[in-house]
């Protein structure tokens, strides 16, 4: 083989499009979403018969800590991004540095929507007390349910990137949790303004 042919070869591989992570994640992700997309729509059909009750109800919100947390998961989804570029080249070390921050922003996530959930049972406020914060509890406490599923993975993957080479499993892995880390950023980016700012 010439090296016009080589060169031809490697430019058909530069050009071939890929898809990030595995299959298997898209399909889930879509799962999820589409689960995700009946219980907003829920929440909007049952608001509309509510609708004075729960603009009354969302004053409770503490728009402050909801503001915070979606800074958080954006800042964090940016350093995702980052590690993905880093271990695209292969630059391992930077690839890692960039998601000990990203686990550090959600993990900060984490601990302030914790702090939310218990003002809001110092106040006397639970999934009980009426339709509002029923889905409130529910659909924050799902979506927390993931970022606590995901940060592990982002902690994984700052502590198992040691080698100088990222075989090409190591790559799509990362490639996966990642896809699933911007879905959850994804969702929160839907959500507070559904949730706490739409009257």
């Amino acid at each position: 083989m010439n090296a016009i042919d080589m060169s031809c070869q490697r430019l058909a591989a530069k050009n071939e499009k890929h898809i990030p992570g595995d299959e298997m994640i898209w399909l889930f992700l879509l799962g999820d979403m589409v689960c995700f997309a009946l219980f907003f729509g829920l929440y909007s059909y049952t608001k509309l018969s509510q609708h004075a009750f729960f603009v009354e109800s969302q004053q409770a919100l503490n728009l402050h800590t909801g503001s915070l947390n979606t800074v958080l998961l954006l800042a964090s989804s940016w350093f995702v991004v980052l590690s993905v570029k880093a271990a695209r080249r292969q630059m391992a070390a930077a690839s890692r540095w960039f998601l000990l921050p990203a686990f550090l922003c959600g993990a900060g996530f984490a601990v302030v929507k914790v702090w939310e959930y218990k003002e809001k049972a110092a106040a006397g406020i639970n999934f009980l007390s009426n339709d509002f914060y029923l889905f409130y509890y529910l659909i924050t406490g799902m979506h927390f349910a993931h970022v606590l599923i995901g940060l592990p993975l982002l902690l994984y993957f700052a502590i198992a990137l040691r080698r100088d080479r990222l075989d090409a499993k190591t790559l799509n892995n990362l490639e996966s949790s990642a896809i699933y880390w911007h879905m959850v950023d994804l969702l929160w980016i839907v959500i507070f303004p559904l949730i706490y700012l739409v009257q």
